[in-house]
């Protein structure tokens, strides 16, 4: 593990947590779980495995005084500062191309920052093995087992066991599959060889650069450009001249999903939930006798069964009576009511407020 370093990627909006989470203080900056938000959680749960000066922050240039600030054990020269929004495939370049000057021989694991996982324990023992992988020129990604036919998350096809006597099973990915429609998740979940796409990466940076060369070579050119220019006194010159004119897309339409020698490792047991929408909390917070779950804030129930609550920590009480399966959250400015079924449209009402020029509320 000693050339091994972590890539925490904390660029995003967390727009289906709105309206707590907003374009100043997006999802992975708050304390939505714990005492300790989803970033420092992030960081926290690679004590032991990577040490902070080999933890990289790929972050918007907005949110990196607020991160660094959660953050103050990790280098200053170690957050990487996007200057505006080009996907995740330019994110994870950035932090390759900066790396392998660093040190030819690093290992990359590509964190969300926005991640829950439980077993810290069982999820060191998966990177360590995922590392063993790529160091075999693999692009490993690990595979979380689907309880339930997900239509909002990625899907991953398993096919033979690789060969080469791992320390834990490994498998070829066949095809990755993106948001499936309901008919579709219970064929993959029936079939019993698919795992959901975790957005956890591990690669060697020469790798992953190879990839890029292969499959986005313009991308792989403004890369080689920002490079060249690293640790000099042009380097903040080529980069804002650079990455406007790059193409956004992401790392799995950009190179997983046409990428050689790909494999999933099957990590289960993690408790692992992407925290991706509200609905999603209810896998990872404890619920009352009557499935309610009440955080951030005071509530008060009668006749009140599988709804969440989230205050505001104004001090103001939230009473409900004859409800069931709704989440409500109160940001202050904005109340949201919504059945837990419809938490997946948050999204479209923060376009809409962005369309209807109240971007105030975003």
């Amino acid at each position: 593990m000693n050339h091994t370093y972590a890539v925490i990627m904390a660029g995003g909006g967390g727009t289906r947590l709105w309206p707590v989470s907003r374009k100043k203080h997006p999802k992975h900056t708050l304390p939505l779980l714990a005492e300790r938000t989803l970033f420092q959680s992030t960081f926290d749960r690679l004590d032991g495995l990577i040490p902070f000066e080999r933890i990289l922050v790929v972050t918007a240039a907005a949110q990196a005084d607020e991160l660094k600030r959660q953050a103050p054990q990790i280098p200053a020269e170690n957050f990487l500062l996007e200057p505006e929004p080009r996907g995740t495939a330019a994110a994870v370049g950035l932090a390759a191309v900066v790396l392998h000057k660093r040190d030819p021989q690093a290992v990359m694991v590509i964190l969300p920052s926005d991640h829950f996982i439980r077993n810290r324990e069982l999820f060191h023992q998966i990177l360590r093995a995922a590392v063993e992988v790529a160091q075999k020129d693999y692009l490993v990604t690990l595979g979380i087992q689907p309880a339930y036919p997900a239509t909002g998350y990625g899907y991953i096809q398993r096919g033979e066991r690789l060969p080469e006597g791992f320390s834990q099973p490994v498998y070829r990915v066949l095809r990755f599959t993106e948001k499936p429609d309901e008919a579709q998740a219970n064929q993959m979940l029936a079939r019993g060889d698919h795992s959901w796409n975790s957005g956890m990466f591990i690669w060697r940076a020469e790798r992953i650069l190879q990839e890029f060369a292969r499959q986005m070579p313009e991308l792989k050119s403004g890369l080689a450009k920002i490079s060249a220019a690293w640790d000099t006194a042009s380097q903040e010159t080529a980069l804002h001249s650079v990455w406007p004119g790059l193409r956004p897309e992401t790392i799995d339409y950009g190179v997983m999903e046409r990428a050689g020698q790909v494999a999933v490792l099957p990590a289960e047991g993690l408790e692992w939930s992407d925290v991706g929408a509200w609905d999603s909390l209810f896998d990872v917070l404890p619920a009352d006798e009557d499935g309610n779950i009440v955080f951030g804030g005071q509530h008060m129930a009668l006749d009140t069964c599988t709804t969440l609550v989230y205050g505001n920590r104004d001090g103001k009480l939230i009473v409900t009576i004859g409800v069931s399966d709704l989440i409500i959250a109160d940001a202050g400015d904005v109340l949201l009511v919504c059945h837990k079924d419809q938490a997946q449209q948050v999204r479209q009402i923060v376009e809409n407020l962005k369309n209807s020029n109240k971007e105030d509320y975003t």
